[in-house]
């Protein structure tokens, strides 16, 4: 990742650096998912969920719209600041050294997505813990005065740090930036990004609990001729997952022309509008996919749930909304890996492994499919759920879901909003390689 190793005394400043930009990614994490807690709570419900499918139609309609209102007056105001933002732009920042992320617009955007997010809008809320977990980073850049060498490790662990304040997944933190960001595996790099991750799992466990974000699940190991049809649910994961990159990418072109606020309130108008038939659709995806795996989930609830889903998120996260489309790419999965665990049923019968287990597979499939990244969502699933007895049904899936994908659209979730502007990567044994670029990244201080 870098092209210097740094020396000693860089290895001394950044030391304390890794340490604050864990503390600051931590506690960045667990403020924003508290203060979805108690805003629920006072809402009258113990999740967004809840609150929707309790609220009339109009209050279903009309607070993603509210809430994308408010993140597009915040984005139209910092418009007029120069850089971008976003998981590609830290990307782009760690692997090319080039680029710093924005603090100002940074913290405004993590406003901005909190909003949008507690419009119900169905949006992951991973995107805001990352990029400010590299805000982190940049602030550490600055405080500690780093080199540009090391300031790019120091990116690279607010990155993992906010993943693992996020998902309370440590392993597949390290991975995620390890597969999807560098893409190439250095000791120089891997070490603070343990340091980092280990620091904000460990606080965000004492305060937010450690138990797995899923919780604790116990799934049966298949038997090993079934290991055919869980490769199969990867052939089936692929397609779905690159036709919601494509749904996605559809999203962001029809609604580019108009201006903010609009395109962000317009947007969450018609994610409130699938809400008002399927109140599942609001949040992240969390409680659906909770309910999937443990097979309480109705056959026509998740097929209406399939449908409806990447519609909501597509509206939500192509109109601008600021956040993610990482956990709900994962309900996605799970929904997938449900039906298809019907279809497994009626085949093998009751020698046939779980519904939960074909829906963390299904998971972590369409993961794998739509970010190119198989070890880290093996990984992920395993530490979701607090459970590795489908590791080898799970590397089965990942392994074909993401090499039917690349054959099917060479970029992924992230590599796509490079593409857009411009950045192209190719992946080598050497790591990450720029083949296409146009302009210079911004670079501001």
């Amino acid at each position: 990742m870098t092209e210097t190793e740094p020396g000693p005394v860089a290895w001394l400043r950044l030391a304390p650096a890794v340490v604050a930009i864990a503390l600051v990614a931590a506690g960045f994490a667990i403020a924003f998912r508290t203060g979805f807690t108690e805003m629920y709570r006072l809402l009258g419900g113990s999740n967004v969920v809840a609150v929707i499918d309790s609220a009339p139609w109009w209050e279903r309609l009309a607070l993603p719209a509210l809430g994308g209102l408010c993140a597009g007056a915040i984005g139209l105001a910092v418009t007029r600041r120069r850089g971008v933002s976003g998981v590609g732009f830290v990307m782009e920042a760690i692997v090319l050294g080039r680029a710093r992320v924005p603090l100002v617009r940074s913290a405004a955007q993590a406003l901005a997505a909190w909003l949008a997010i507690a419009g119900a809008s169905s949006l992951g809320r991973e995107g805001p813990l990352i990029q400010f977990g590299a805000a982190a980073g940049e602030g550490a850049r600055r405080a500690f005065r780093l080199d540009d060498a090391t300031a790019r490790l120091a990116l690279a662990s607010g990155v993992a740090a906010g993943f693992a304040a996020a998902y309370n997944a440590p392993i597949a933190a390290v991975l995620f930036v390890v597969e999807i960001v560098t893409g190439v595996l250095v000791l120089e790099a891997v070490v603070p990004m343990l340091v980092a991750s280990v620091i904000a799992t460990v606080i965000t466990r004492y305060v937010v609990g450690a138990a797995p974000i899923y919780g604790l699940r116990a799934f049966d190991a298949p038997h090993p001729i079934e290991l055919f049809a869980f490769a199969g649910l990867g052939l089936v994961a692929a397609p779905v997952g690159v036709g919601f990159l494509r749904l996605l990418s559809f999203a962001d072109r029809m609604w580019r022309h108009l201006p903010l606020p609009v395109r962000p309130a317009a947007g969450g108008l018609v994610c409130g509008a699938v809400l008002c038939g399927v109140p599942l659709v609001a949040g992240n995806g969390f409680e659906p996919l909770d309910a999937l795996l443990d097979g309480r989930l109705a056959i026509a609830a998740t097929a209406w749930l399939l449908l409806a889903k990447p519609l909501a998120t597509a509206a939500s996260v192509g109109s601008g909304n600021p956040g993610g489309a990482f956990t709900p790419t994962l309900l996605i999965g799970g929904l997938v890996g449900s039906l298809y665990a019907a279809g497994m049923h009626g085949v093998f019968g009751d020698g046939a492994a779980s519904t939960g287990s074909y829906a963390l597979v299904g998971l972590a499939a369409a993961l794998a499919a739509t970010t190119h990244a198989p070890i880290t969502a093996v990984v992920l699933a395993c530490e979701i759920s607090g459970d590795f007895a489908l590791v080898l049904p799970l590397l089965s899936a990942c392994a074909v879901a993401s090499a039917f994908a690349r054959r099917l659209y060479v970029d992924s979730i992230y590599t796509a909003e490079l593409t857009r502007r411009g950045v192209r990567w190719r992946l080598t044994l050497d790591g990450r390689r720029v083949v296409e670029r146009q302009g210079d990244a911004p670079d501001v201080g």
